[in-house]
């Protein structure tokens, strides 16, 4: 039996709003998916250890504080320096169309804005997962 997909949810930085981090947790746990919430303020070094010591598929950042720029990155490189950068690195928040180009340009997934409907990241992390969990 294939075990359920891992998603660990993160709030990097000092942004406090943490809403929708809560309800896109919940739908991927709704999904069928396995959620760990580390909860606000996180740095990136905290949120790469968690995301080893959970042994997840995919880590989902939650920004709304315009500091994508840096945590995307920071993560990303974190990620490959520990070994796992097979895992996805995806997220969501108030990200403009042009860095989200320039983000996925640099090897972090897809991302999201306000308004998607929770479907869509869920279907995208299916997809993914599907096409590069290791057998």
């Amino acid at each position: 039996m294939d075990r359920k997909i891992r998603v660990l949810v993160a709030k990097p930085g000092l942004d406090g709003h943490d809403r929708g981090a809560k309800v896109m947790a919940a739908a991927l746990r709704d999904a069928g998916m396995e959620v760990i919430y580390t909860g606000l303020r996180q740095t990136p070094d905290m949120i790469v250890t968690a995301a080893l010591q959970e042994d997840v598929d995919v880590v989902a950042l939650s920004i709304l504080s315009g500091a994508h720029m840096t945590f995307f990155p920071a993560v990303l490189k974190l990620m490959n320096e520990k070994g796992i950068g097979d895992v996805l690195l995806t997220g969501g928040g108030i990200i403009p169309k042009g860095d989200m180009e320039a983000l996925e340009k640099q090897g972090v997934g897809k991302l999201f804005g306000p308004g998607t409907p929770t479907t869509e990241p869920i279907e995208y992390i299916k997809e993914w997962v599907g096409k590069n969990r290791a057998a």
